[in-house]
């Protein structure tokens, strides 16, 4: 019996002690007959070795490890099941839930296990050696862990394993060429590890192999001649390595292959349109992203079972022949190669698709493809969600019928050679979530229809001549993130609705149109944007002060236009520019000091416009290769590099003022301080007594001899009048 199936059945004599135990029946000799023997038959081994896993435990969110306790028998532990004859066991299925902590040895006691499953937790360290001594072992999944280390060779060991599961962990080293010795293997898989080196041609000797998974690891060298003795491989895939060689032609003629997946590596040679691929079975077939050349083989159409095809990313050439037969084709990817021959019929093999009500996909994008867009492409199904065939040489108008696609998500037809106008009946497609038709021929105006595309998420018109206003419809696309409109002949003014679209947030280029008006304050809304270009058109006015709240903008381009005055400081709060180019303008006034600070900023283009004063020598003004500033006349300072004249006093109008200032400064300082001084001495000397006068003191000093000299003994001729108190000599 299937060990999976195998579940615990009490026996008889533990059914009646909790009967006896309920009637609380303590003298009965049926009691006393089931207490002699344990509850339930069991092997001590088995219990130690579970208890030695469960210390290795560290994590356990779910709490999962409290039922591994003595209260009752360890058969009935989550996630433990035992035989019922012998009750060893023989299952240990803990999948998905949340445990951590490392993969005991002591598992390799538990001889009589079947199955070990520990998918989805966070199991690490290495793979115990002791794993190898389970002789009883068939499956063995440790998917999606963080299991490291090699995978230990002594597995080789475990003849009965049917299942080895061990994608998704971290595990190193190359596979070991003993598991070729597993003959009962069915399934194998090692996919997105770290695994190096070849595949064991061993792997060959597996003939009871169905899916071998090796994919999204480091392996190498070539896919073994051997692999293509497997008859009984159902799914094989190396997706996502660096093998490399040719693909054993005995590859192609594995009659029961469902998925055949060699995408993502190295592989080459050369496929012939002759070569025989017999895989009637084959659902998926994908050799994406190799080197391999020649022709798609026209036998590939002999696999009407094929949901997805994939060519892309290879060297094919030629013509792509009749897929009238894959009726049953859900995917078909053939771009990134040569094919066509860019003329007239290299798209017949699309009209034998039409009859296909599955195709949900189809990308013949980066070829050489020419010819008119093909008419018969309309009675595609209306399934179709997604049609890529940009990069070729297609010609011609996009037809009317586009709209019936209403199912349609992406639509990718730039690069090529079409004309014409945007069908109206694009607004039919209401779940297109992007569009792109850049670097064509497009004529006439953006339909107003595009309105109603609710869900796009991203437009791409660039380089047409598309003509006319900016339809202001595009404010119900309130899911846009990127909208590229650049590279026309539009005209008229930005409408306000379009600035205001909150979404954008990877790009909005409007550039090289003939867009006139004011840049809306509405501009301001656009805090998550990355990246406006507005450059090349006739803006004017001046710059918002709004539009420093796009504090997510890198670059940011407005050169080419009118714009006239300063720039607002409130730019200062653009701290993530890489890029700001403001060239070409009539903008005045300084540069601004907060340009220092932007610590990120690699081009700045600040040339032909008005601007005046001192040019900074700090951050990315010392760099030459970073800084532009030619053709502002007025502009002085900066590194000797930029060739600027030396600044005077006229000039540097900062210098002036900063001068001005100080010296005002100063001769107020001294004035208040002599002014201070000035007043303390008044104080001083008011608060002194006065005595005798200085000329009392001076007479007090002169004799009678002296004075009798002076008035030449006091002679009448100096006598100058008479008093009551004597008389005064001169």
């Amino acid at each position: 019996m299937d060990p999976s199936k195998k579940y615990f059945q009490p026996s008889s004599s533990f059914f009646l002690v909790i009967l006896l135990s309920f009637f609380n029946l303590q003298g009965l000799n049926l009691l006393s007959l089931a207490t002699r023997s344990p509850v339930v038959k069991g092997n001590d081994t088995d219990r130690r070795a579970l208890l030695q896993f469960k210390a290795k435990i560290t994590g356990d969110q779910l709490n999962i490890m409290e039922s591994w306790n003595s209260s009752i028998h360890y058969c009935q532990w989550i996630g433990v099941t035992c035989g019922r004859k012998h009750r060893r066991v023989t299952k240990l299925k803990l999948r998905i839930l949340k445990l951590s902590g490392s993969l005991s040895p002591y598992i390799g006691n538990l001889s009589f296990l079947r199955e070990l499953d520990l998918v989805g937790n966070s199991f690490y360290n290495q793979i115990p050696q002791e794993i190898g001594g389970l002789r009883r072992l068939e499956a063995l999944d440790l998917t999606n862990n963080s299991v490291s280390g090699e995978i230990p060779s002594n597995l080789s060991a475990c003849s009965k394993l049917i299942f080895v599961y061990m994608s998704g962990n971290q595990l190193t080293g190359e596979i070991p060429s003993v598991l070729g010795l597993l003959s009962n293997l069915k399934e194998l898989g090692f996919s997105r590890n770290s695994l190096k080196g070849n595949i064991p041609s061993s792997l060959g000797n597996l003939s009871s192999l169905e899916e071998l998974r090796l994919s999204e690891n480091a392996l190498s060298g070539i896919i073994p001649e051997a692999l293509g003795q497997l008859r009984n491989l159902s799914l094989f895939t190396v997706f996502g390595n660096a093998i490399s060689g040719i693909v054993p032609v005995a590859m192609f003629n594995l009659s029961n292959i469902r998925a055949f997946d060699i995408g993502v590596n190295k592989i080459q040679g050369t496929l012939h349109s002759d070569l025989e691929i017999n895989m009637p079975h084959v659902e998926f077939f994908s050799v994406v992203d190799n080197q391999i050349y020649g022709q798609i083989p026209i036998s590939v159409s002999n696999a009407t079972n094929l949901n997805v095809l994939q060519f892309n990313g290879n060297r094919f050439n030629g013509n792509v022949p009749s897929l009238e037969k894959l009726d049953k084709l859900f995917n078909l990817e053939l771009g990134e190669n040569h094919l066509g021959q860019g003329r007239e019929g290299d798209l017949n093999f699309l009209c034998t698709l039409v009859n296909n009500t599955k195709l949900e996909y189809l990308a013949i994008g980066k070829n050489k493809f020419g010819g008119e867009f093909p008419k018969c492409i309309s009675n595609f199904s209306s399934n179709l969600r997604g049609l890529g065939m940009g990069g070729n040489n297609i010609w011609g108008r996009i037809p009317d019928s586009i709209g019936n696609f209403i199912n349609l998500e992406v639509l990718s037809i730039s690069v090529n050679q079409l004309s014409g106008p945007i069908p109206f009946n694009i607004g039919r497609l209401q779940k297109l979530k992007e569009f792109s038709a850049l670097n064509n021929s497009l004529s006439g105006t953006i339909p107003h229809s595009i309105g109603n595309l609710i869900e796009l998420t991203e437009l791409d018109l660039s380089f047409n001549n598309l003509q006319g206003s900016i339809p202001s419809g595009l404010v119900n696309c309130k899911n846009l993130i990127l909208m590229d409109l650049s590279h026309n002949n539009l005209s008229g003014p930005i409408p306000s609705e379009i600035l205001g679209l909150s979404s954008l947030s990877i790009v909005l280029s409007l550039s090289s149109n003939s867009l006139t008006g004011e840049l809306a304050v509405e501009v301001e809304k656009l805090k998550n944007l990355g990246i406006l270009d507005v450059s090349h058109n006739r803006l004017s006015g001046l710059l918002p002060k709004n539009l420093g709240s796009c504090v997510s903008l890198g670059k940011l381009f407005l050169e080419g236009n009118l714009f006239e005055g300063p720039i607002p400081s409130s730019l200062s709060s653009l701290r993530g520019l890489e890029a700001l180019d403001l060239s070409d303008n009539n903008l005045s006034g300084g540069i601004p000091e907060f340009l220092v600070r932007f610590g990120v900023l690699k081009y700045l283009n600040l040339s032909f416009n008005n601007f005046e004063g001192v040019i900074p020598s700090e951050a990315v003004f010392k760099n030459t290769s970073a800084i532009f500033v030619e053709g502002n006349n007025k502009l002085c300072g900066g590194i000797p590099e930029l060739h600027l004249s030396r600044c005077n006093s006229k000039a540097s109008s900062k210098t002036s003022i900063k001068l001005k200032i100080t010296i005002i400064v100063v001769i107020s300082g001294v004035t208040l301080v002599f002014s201070i001084l000035l007043i303390i001495w008044f104080r001083k000397k008011k608060e002194q007594k006065p005595t005798t006068t200085h000329v009392e003191n001076s007479l007090l000093q002169l004799s009678y001899q002296s004075i009798l000299r002076a008035a030449d003994g006091f002679s009448p001729q100096n006598l100058v009048g008479l008093g009551s108190f004597g008389s005064v000599y001169k």
